[in-house]
C-alpha cells in the first residue's frame, strides 16, 4: 500500500506548523530535518506480509522527505525488554521510533524513555476517530506517549458440530458458558467443555470484570489493588470452579496458558475457548476448520458481554531523538488509518480507529464478534509502571494456581495477591 506524495506533503506541512520546532520536551537539543531515522518493530512469525505495508510507508515518506532516510528493523518480541532497557540507557543505540506493547507504556514513561507526544496527537486529525481504551493505552498522567498501532480482544470460540449434536445454544450469560460446558464434559468425556487455564490472566480477567470487579482503583495518582474485594472475588470464584473432572481438569489445565487453551480447541480437544482475533489463523489450521463459530463472551446478564482486555500494540517516538519532526511525523504515518487498514488485509491485526475497524468488519465476517465485543466496552490494565512487575512475578496465575489447587481459599489468595500488587505500585510510585 504506496499512499499518494501529496498526502505525505500535507501531512509534512501540517506537522511543520503543528509540531514543535525545537525539541523542548526531547532529552536531544536537536531536531534534524533530514538524516537517518530508526525504526524498530516488532518481528512477526509470518513477518513478509507486515514488512510489505511497512516498506510502502517508507518508500512515500523517504520520498515526501528530502534528505530523509529510514532505517527499519524488526527485532524479536522475547528478547525485547533487554534491548528496550539498553536503548533507553545508551541513547546512541536507540532508535528514533519504536513499536512496544500496549502494557508496557506506563514502565516505558517511567524509564523517560517515551517522549510526551500530547501536542501532536491532539493536533493529528486522525486521532479523532481512536478507539477510547486504544486512546487509553497510550496515556499515562494525563499525557499521550504514542500511537495505538493496533488491538486485540478475545471472544468464545465454539464447536458448532458438537453444539448441533448435543443441541446446545451459544451460552447467553456467563452462568450459562459454565453450565454448558459441563453439559459438553458430562456427554463427551473426551472433550474439555470449556480450555481454561491457570496461566490464561487474560481469559480469565472479563470474568472479573463482568461482575462489577477491579484489578486496581486509582488513587491520587497511584493504584491500590481491588482483586480482594467482594466482587472481584466472585468472578475469581466463578472462573477457578471451572477447573475440575467436570470441565477442565486442574491436573490438566492449571498450568494452561491462553495459547494451550487456543491449541486444544483447535486440534479438536474442547467444545469451546476464550481466544483473540488473533487465534483465527491457528484454529484455521487446525482440525476443527469449518466446524465452529465465534460469539461476544457472555456478561453476568442476558444480553450484555464480558468486557474483555484490549491488548495490541503502539507505535511510540524516543526521548532521545535527534528528529523529532520527522520521528513524530513517520510515526503518524505507521500508524495511519491507510496503514492500519493494510495492516489488517496482511496480518489481521484489528485497527484502533473505530471507522476502520467497522469497514473491516463488513469485509471479514470472523471480524463481527470481536469488533462487538470492542464496541461494548473493553478493559485496560492499571496504568502504572507496577503493572510490568506483577505481570513478570506471575502475581494472577500464582493466584488462579492457589485456588485450583486447594493450597488457598479465594479470600487467602486474593488478599496475598493484592499485597504483592499494592507492593509493586508502590515502589512504582
Amino acid at each position: 500500500m504506496k499512499l499518494p506524495v501529496p498526502a505525505f506533503l500535507v501531512a509534512a506541512l501540517f506537522l511543520a506548523a503543528c509540531a514543535p520546532q525545537t525539541s523542548a520536551n526531547s532529552a536531544s537539543d536537536k531536531d534534524d530535518k533530514s538524516g537517518t531515522l530508526r525504526v524498530w518493530l516488532f518481528q512477526e512469525v509470518g513477518n513478509d506480509p507486515k514488512q510489505k505495508v511497512v516498506d510502502s510507508v517508507v518508500a512515500g515518506f523517504e520520498k515526501a522527505h528530502s534528505g530523509t532516510r529510514v532505517d527499519v528493523e524488526y527485532i524479536p518480541v522475547d528478547t525485547r525488554a533487554q534491548r528496550v532497557k539498553a536503548a533507553f540507557n545508551d541513547p546512541k543505540s536507540a532508535p528514533d521510533v519504536m513499536e512496544y506493547g500496549n502494557t508496557d507504556t506506563a514502565g516505558y514513561v517511567r524509564d523517560g524513555g517515551l517522549l510526551d507526544v500530547t501536542r501532536d496527537f491532539g493536533a493529528w486529525s486522525e486521532a479523532k476517530d481512536t478507539d477510547p481504551t486504544a486512546r487509553q493505552s497510550v496515556t499515562v498522567g494525563g499525557k499521550v506517549y504514542g500511537a495505538p498501532f493496533y488491538v486485540g480482544v478475545r471472544a468464545l470460540y465454539y464447536r458448532t458440530d458438537v453444539f448441533g449434536e448435543l443441541g446446545l445454544k451459544p451460552p447467553a450469560t456467563l452462568a450459562e458458558v459454565a453450565s454448558t460446558a459441563r453439559r459438553i464434559r458430562a456427554a463427551k468425556p473426551g472433550l474439555y467443555g470449556l480450555a481454561v487455564g491457570g496461566a490464561y490472566t487474560y481469559g480469565a480477567m472479563p470474568f472479573i470484570w463482568a461482575g462489577g470487579g477491579e484489578l486496581a482503583t486509582a488513587r491520587g495518582g497511584s493504584y491500590t489493588s481491588a482483586i480482594d474485594s467482594a466482587a472481584a472475588r466472585k468472578g475469581i470464584k466463578e472462573y477457578t470452579s471451572l477447573f475440575g473432572d467436570d470441565n477442565c481438569p486442574a491436573a490438566k489445565c492449571a498450568g494452561f496458558g491462553g495459547n494451550d487453551t487456543v491449541t486444544a480447541f483447535a486440534a479438536g480437544k474442547a467444545g469451546m475457548a476464550i481466544g483473540g482475533d488473533f487465534s483465527h489463523t491457528a484454529v484455521e489450521a487446525g482440525t476443527v476448520k469449518g466446524k465452529y463459530a465465534v460469539v461476544p463472551l457472555p456478561g453476568a446478564t442476558a444480553g450484555s458481554v464480558a468486557p474483555a482486555f484490549a491488548g495490541g500494540n503502539n507505535i511510540g517516538v524516543l526521548k532521545s531523538t535527534a528528529h523529532r519532526t520527522l520521528a513524530v511525523a513517520l510515526m503518524e504515518q505507521l500508524t495511519a488509518k491507510k496503514t492500519q487498514a493494510a495492516m489488517f488485509d496482511a496480518m489481521g491485526f484489528l485497527p484502533t480507529f473505530t471507522d476502520v475497524r467497522d469497514q473491516a468488519a463488513a469485509k471479514e465476517p470472523f471480524v463481527k464478534p470481536f469488533v462487538a465485543t470492542l464496541a461494548a466496552g473493553t478493559k485496560f490494565v492499571p496504568a502504572s509502571a507496577g503493572w510490568s512487575q506483577i505481570d513478570s512475578s506471575l502475581v494472577l496465575p500464582t493466584m488462579f494456581q492457589e485456588v485450583v489447587s486447594g493450597r488457598k481459599s479465594v479470600e487467602a489468595a486474593s488478599q496475598e495477591a493484592a499485597r504483592k500488587m499494592d507492593e509493586a505500585f508502590g515502589s512504582a510510585g
